[in-house]
């Protein structure tokens, strides 16, 4: 549970295809438990060139969890007890551009959230509070994910919107065009409400958002199938894993909090003053929010 301005911690979620990192060193798979149940999997701890890393396969080892019952409050909390700082999201998204092609690699900075069945918040009653998603990826993650992607020659889009849906069925024909019409680049069911909860537990995100498909918009191009997404995510997730491999390092040399405040987003976000709070939610948030409740 580090302090803004700790020495970071990488956390890696990995999506469909992503099961496991290689070239860590000292790996060990650890259990950890949250107040809001079992996170999707054991997170995977060790080094990659020295620097601290944790792994967490958003679907589980073997890929038996399905988006709508990924329990992402404990999957960020468990990462957060961990001590991680920043968290690196691998996705696999359809693509609504013309443009983003199969085998792309989008660095997404918005989202819409058309998910409706998931809980969002870590906070509630007894303890409320609001944080701002006007811009809710890291630029820092963005500028190393970028200048990794382009050292290994990995064709990949700087900025895009995605928006993500409960799943699991793919979207119906008349979805994927509304989606086209309200500009959004790229389609997928598990970035939300990840990216809310990572804002809520002062984590630096970003989303790496691996584009697959054409969902089902595109005339020239057959309706999504499972097969045809399964092999373009293995070309998929080689790639990743060597962004991966050429990123950290990039992020390893931070010395300070963030400086586009993703570390300190609770300071100006608790509502409920300390006398009205519930302490049994507040001890919930041990991990999550302890910096500012501790104050």
């Amino acid at each position: 549970m580090a302090e803004p301005g700790t020495p970071p911690v990488i956390g890696i979620i990995g999506g469909s295809g992503l099961y496991d990192i290689d070239g860590l060193t000292e790996r060990r798979w650890e259990s950890v438990e949250t107040p809001f149940g079992a996170p999707s999997d054991e997170i995977l701890l060790g080094t990659l060139g020295g620097q601290q890393l944790a792994f967490l396969p958003r679907h589980g080892r073997g890929h038996a969890t399905p988006p709508g019952e990924i329990n992402f409050r404990a999957n960020i909390d468990a990462l957060k007890r961990v001590g991680v700082t920043e968290i690196i999201s691998l996705s696999a998204v359809g693509s609504l551009d013309e443009a983003l092609e199969p085998g792309t690699f989008v660095l997404v900075d918005q989202f819409i959230d058309r998910t409706f069945q998931r809980i969002k918040t870590f906070f509630g009653t007894g303890l409320v509070a609001h944080v701002s998603m006007a811009d809710p990826v890291c630029p820092r993650l963005g500028d190393a994910l970028e200048e990794a992607a382009s050292s290994l020659e990995i064709e990949t889009v700087r900025g895009g919107t995605y928006v993500a849906i409960d799943g699991p069925q793919f979207s119906s024909r008349a979805e994927s065009e509304l989606y086209r019409q309200w500009g959004a680049n790229v389609i997928g069911m598990t970035n939300m409400p990840e990216a809310k909860l990572a804002r809520e537990a002062e984590m630096c995100y970003a989303t790496v958002a691996m584009v697959t498909d054409y969902d089902c918009w595109h005339p020239g191009h057959d309706d999504v199938t499972v097969e045809a997404v399964i092999a373009v995510l293995q070309e998929n997730a080689a790639r990743a894993r060597s962004l991966v491999e050429a990123a950290v390092p990039l992020l390893a040399g931070r010395d300070a909090a963030c400086p586009a405040g993703c570390h300190t987003v609770l300071d100006a976000a608790l509502i409920t003053p300390p006398e009205a709070r519930d302490p049994e939610l507040a001890a919930r948030l041990d991990a999550v929010a302890g910096r500012v409740l501790r104050q």
